[in-house]
């Protein structure tokens, strides 16, 4: 089956998006022949930010089986809307990833077009992909799920279980248990000498078009904590990198916060791996769900997030993570103390993420999925 999978951003673009098709790709590669059209690859018009129009696509998608539309994609949705039309009998599949708030005038000017052909080309497409129905029930498109529900599959994202994982269990066999007793040494250590800082991580773009991310709410918060028990490594970079480093300096809290810039992959595993906790504190429903959370949680440690349609929904909140009021430096500031004073508590959860991710999130699960639905 020969598979076109389209997508507003991809690699090394750093996105939850591109991420998620980068990785749908490297699972499904050896089974299906696919494609990727990005505007990367494929010669662009218009393009916009995150939207560009590939009129391209009109002549190079008569050679597929199956579209794959990562949506939004502003721009070139219109012309898989219009490829459909005249090519009906070839298959469309949507992923449907998130509702797009924009800020300026110019972006709600050139996202009207795709507002106004969505329902029909949600129409046209035979199956619509979510992460989390949780968060259809709550978007942009909630009415059509009401009309539609059969249409809709809930495949949640994935990570490599055996890439993404606790830091013991990098270790030889031999070694594990001097590792679990060295462990349990400085867990006792800690009854009876002050603990280090707490390491919280963020991982996630520092620019425009993540605002929604909420970094500067989270620097409030973490100004609120009275005793700088803590330490805050940020991963990404992005053009709103600089005004971050300066909010931080004001708030008095450059010695405690480091922005490490974008990581490779190893690294990325290795930071995780040393953190006490994640933080994911967006501030609106342009956050759907938070790979980063699985991440997290495959590397036993627990999250603090959003409560959010499709981000509440990826761990349980008082198992493996904690949930805030979107936008609430006040609520924030006690989660994060809650996890400081109680790491008993803490260790607690990170054991709980690591089963839930081997459960719920590994590529075996999803890949039977996606095998289902391909070749139906």
């Amino acid at each position: 089956m020969k598979i076109a999978q389209i997508v507003c951003a991809y690699p090394p673009y750093a996105g939850g998006i591109g991420s998620s098709a980068y990785k749908l790709y490297e699972l499904l590669k050896n089974d299906y022949e696919i494609i990727n059209f990005s505007p990367q690859n494929t010669k662009t018009w218009l393009k916009k930010g995150h939207g560009a129009v590939l009129f391209s696509l009109l002549r190079d998608l008569k050679k597929f089986d199956l579209i794959y539309l990562h949506y939004p994609f502003f721009g070139t949705a219109e012309i898989i809307w219009l490829f459909k039309i005249i090519h009906p009998q070839t298959r469309l599949i949507i992923h449907y990833h998130m509702d797009v708030k924009n800020s300026s005038f110019l972006n709600k000017l050139l996202s009207v077009p795709s507002r106004l052909i969505r329902n029909s080309l949600l129409n046209k497409a035979e199956i619509i992909v979510s992460a989390s129905l949780d968060y259809i029930k709550h978007s942009e498109i909630k009415k059509f799920y009401q009309r539609f529900p059969e249409k809709f599959r809930e495949v949640p994202f994935f990570i490599d279980t055996d890439k993404f994982k606790p830091q013991e269990l990098d270790l030889p066999s031999q070694n594990r248990i001097i590792a679990k007793t060295k462990d349990l040494i400085k867990q006792v250590n800690r009854l009876f000498i002050k603990r280090d800082k707490f390491d919280l991580i963020f991982i996630g773009g520092l620019d425009k078009a993540h605002y929604f991310k909420g970094v500067p709410v989270l620097l409030e918060a973490l100004s609120l904590i009275l005793e700088h028990r803590w330490r805050l490594n940020i991963i990404g970079s992005g053009d709103k990198e600089d005004d971050y480093k300066n909010l931080a300096k004001s708030l008095g809290l450059e010695k405690n916060v480091n922005f490490l810039g974008k990581l490779s992959e190893p690294d990325l595993i290795k930071t995780l791996q040393k953190s006490d906790a994640l933080v994911l504190p967006s501030i609106n429903n342009n956050e759907a769900f938070g790979i980063v959370l699985i991440e997290a949680l495959a590397c036993g440690i627990p999250v603090i997030a959003s409560d959010l349609p499709g981000v509440r929904k990826v761990f349980t909140n008082k198992k493996e993570g904690l949930l805030v009021k979107a936008g609430s430096q006040d609520d924030l500031k006690e989660k994060i103390e809650f996890l400081i004073n109680n790491e008993k508590i803490r260790i607690e959860m990170g054991k709980m993420a690591r089963i839930l991710a081997e459960k719920k999130y590994s590529p075996k699960n999803s890949k039977e999925i996606y095998e289902n639905l391909f070749n139906k």
